[in-house]
């Protein structure tokens, strides 16, 4: 995890606001089928301890399991950006207020990656997640 001050994001519309203290994981590409259906493409994710993170708005959440494991919430209005298996939050990285210092950092479920688009920054890439 990489040591960041205090992040801050939010979802399109607003109605959902929140808050990172402490460290903040730099994001991964994750080219899963849950993923892509949520997003329409890969989602970059980036993963903090769930006590460090602060929701200041919350209208328009609403939580939904997509596995035993793990929960995704969505915006009413927009797609998913939060997902909470647990210890760990991850954040959708687009959602993050810039700058954020984050650089991508690997891909993985590769092997469940659309054809439309080519990974070729060079960066590692795993077939399970």
């Amino acid at each position: 995890m990489k040591q960041v001050s205090a992040s801050a994001g939010r979802c399109l519309c607003g109605g959902v606001r929140y808050e990172i203290a402490g460290q903040l994981a730099e994001p991964i590409a994750c080219h899963c089928s849950q993923c892509t259906r949520t997003s329409g493409n890969f989602a970059a994710m980036a993963a903090c301890r769930s006590e460090d993170i602060r929701l200041i708005a919350s209208s328009t959440l609403t939580w939904y399991r997509s596995s035993p494991n793990v929960e995704r919430g969505f915006a009413l209005r927009r797609q998913s950006f939060l997902e909470a298996p647990g210890k760990e939050t991850f954040v959708a990285a687009g959602t993050l207020d810039p700058p954020t210092g984050l650089r991508l950092s690997k891909h993985i479920f590769i092997g469940s990656k659309s054809d439309f688009y080519d990974l070729a920054d060079g960066l590692p890439q795993e077939q399970e997640g």
